[in-house]
């Protein structure tokens, strides 16, 4: 397993998760112009953009999905993968008291690990990483007994990383339109 932690996003670690992006990786796997985006809010505002990422109580501004649709932000934050750069990202979102989510929501983590590290463990410790947070930051006595993810069924390696980390199948559906429709996986791992 990739020698790696989670770190809160932070200005010292900023110029890393620039070099990043700027190298064409994206934190979003739905859309590859995320990096991009993400480079102009950070030259505008570094420090609003690193403390947008840890918005437990969900006020930040709405989110725009895929299709260009706006929705409300939910509670949620993320946590940068590091072993002394920036190796990903990983998030988690959620409504309080609560495991379900809104339906334009694919679940409750989303994780993408730069190309250039992947293969190597990164997503699964940061997801076991994250698991054991939650469980010890109460989520379950918060009304959050399980969570969600999902992997496309062409994506073995994603569905390799939830499995590892308890997550068992629960249905295949088809995502919803702003996503781009198509056939998907949601897997649930107990909290």
């Amino acid at each position: 397993m990739a020698p790696c932690t989670l770190i809160i996003p932070s200005l010292a670690a900023l110029p890393s998760y620039c070099a990043a992006l700027r190298r064409g990786w994206s934190p979003d796997n739905t859309r590859s112009v995320a990096g991009a985006e993400e480079l102009a809010r950070i030259e505008r505002d570094p420090a609003g953009f690193v403390a947008a990422l840890d918005d437990p109580e969900g006020r930040g501004g709405p989110i725009t999905l895929p299709d260009g649709s706006v929705v409300p932000r939910l509670p949620g934050f993320r946590r940068w993968i590091w072993d002394g750069e920036v190796a990903g990202s990983i998030g988690f979102r959620w409504q309080p008291g609560t495991a379900r989510l809104p339906a334009h929501v694919l679940g409750h983590i989303g994780y993408a690990v730069v190309p250039w590290k992947r293969n190597r463990g990164y997503a699964t410790a940061a997801l076991r990483l994250l698991l054991a947070a939650l469980r010890e930051a109460g989520m379950p006595s918060r009304g959050l007994s399980h969570v969600e993810l999902t992997a496309d069924p062409g994506n073995p390696a994603s569905q390799r990383v939830v499995t590892a980390n308890g997550g068992r199948l629960v249905e295949r559906f088809v995502k919803d339109a702003v996503y781009g429709g198509g056939e998907t996986l949601r897997f649930r791992i107990d909290l």
